[in-house]
């Protein structure tokens, strides 16, 4: 994947060159926001960098992960997709880059869309010797069953979602209910988000299902707990997805590739300055995740989140952009 970044930026920039893009105006701009909190706020933040630092005359087009991406292939629109989940699509993506009608500007989420089983930095600031999932699970006092306190919980996800088909079997694999832990259904998102809500309140321990970027995890700090054990995609694939698999082993959660994904028509006659803000406009998780909460306690929309970002973190996004675009944005805020 690092050699494919690599490859696909330098035939972003390379291709902007040849066709003496840097001087050209910006013009129209489609950007895709999906249905999701992470992604409308980053959408947001493109149009207005993109607008007032560039020059651009940008539409949000609202879709998802599969329809937009293909259209994208397919189609050439829309132009970008700031948050593209890769490993959502990646026979689609890959294809797309292969075939020459999809460019990767680079990677708008660095460390990675991050899944796995999570506890409270409390319970680890006050049990340093828990790092892993085994050293979780010879501790079931510590992360309580809340209908028998005598056994622990390891709290997974509604039903539908691929990270409690994924939870499920790798508290099989690990061997937890021997352990004495249960797994406990929490029904929704509420429902899980609820059950750390808990928690956090009694300072209890929680151990479960979690996922970043999100807001809940930008409000209440959580450590992602390591699997002890390295990731194997075969055996991933072959069992640890797979609901009615009988045998999974233990295995790490991998992580998804996030990246900003430009169709190849606008790659083509996107000015420099723009192809480069796109291969260098990347946040962290922990960014993302205080944003969110941000927003999630502020009722706070994309638009106003963006305007939040750049009023607070000018240290971070000043290095996106050109000296000239920045001072422009300064004064636009």
């Amino acid at each position: 994947m690092k050699k494919l970044l690599a490859s696909t930026c330098l035939a972003f920039a390379g291709a902007v060159l040849a066709t003496g893009a840097g001087a050209a105006e910006c013009g129209s701009v489609t950007v895709a926001s999906m249905n999701w909190q992470s992604a409308e706020v980053l959408s947001a933040l493109d149009k207005l960098i993109l607008e007032k630092g560039y020059g651009c005359e940008v539409e949000i087009t609202v879709g998802d992960t599969v329809p937009t991406i293909t259209s994208m292939v397919e189609k050439g629109v829309p132009d970008i997709a700031p948050e593209g989940w890769v490993d959502l699509l990646p026979e689609v993506v890959n294809r797309g880059v292969e075939e020459g009608k999809l460019v990767i500007a680079g990677d708008a989420l660095p460390d990675g869309g991050v899944q796995g089983w999570w506890i409270p930095k409390y319970v680890v600031d006050a049990h340093p010797d828990i790092k892993t999932v085994a050293d979780v699970l010879k501790h079931p006092e510590l992360f309580p069953d809340p209908e028998d306190g005598s056994k622990g919980a390891v709290f997974n996800g509604p039903q539908g979602w691929g990270g409690t088909v994924v939870t499920a079997q790798l508290y099989k694999a690990f061997g937890a209910e021997a352990a004495g832990f249960t797994l406990v259904d929490t029904g929704s998102a509420a429902g899980l988000d609820g059950s750390i809500a808990k928690a956090y309140e009694n300072k209890q321990g929680w151990i479960g299902y979690y996922w970043a970027p999100t807001a809940l995890l930008g409000k209440y700090e959580m450590v992602k707990v390591d699997f002890g054990v390295p990731g194997d995609a075969a055996e991933w694939k072959r069992c640890n997805t797979v609901a009615d698999c009988p045998d999974p082993k233990p295995n790490d959660w991998p992580k998804d590739r996030v990246a900003t994904l430009v169709a190849k028509p606008f790659a083509d006659r996107a000015p420099k300055e723009v192809s480069d803000y796109l291969a260098k406009r990347a946040w962290s998780n922990d960014t993302v995740n205080k944003l969110m909460a941000w927003m999630t306690d502020n009722q706070a929309d994309g638009e106003t989140g963006a305007k939040h970002f750049l009023a607070e973190n000018a240290d971070l996004w000043t290095k996106w952009v050109s000296p000239e675009a920045a001072e422009k944005i300064k004064a636009a805020l």
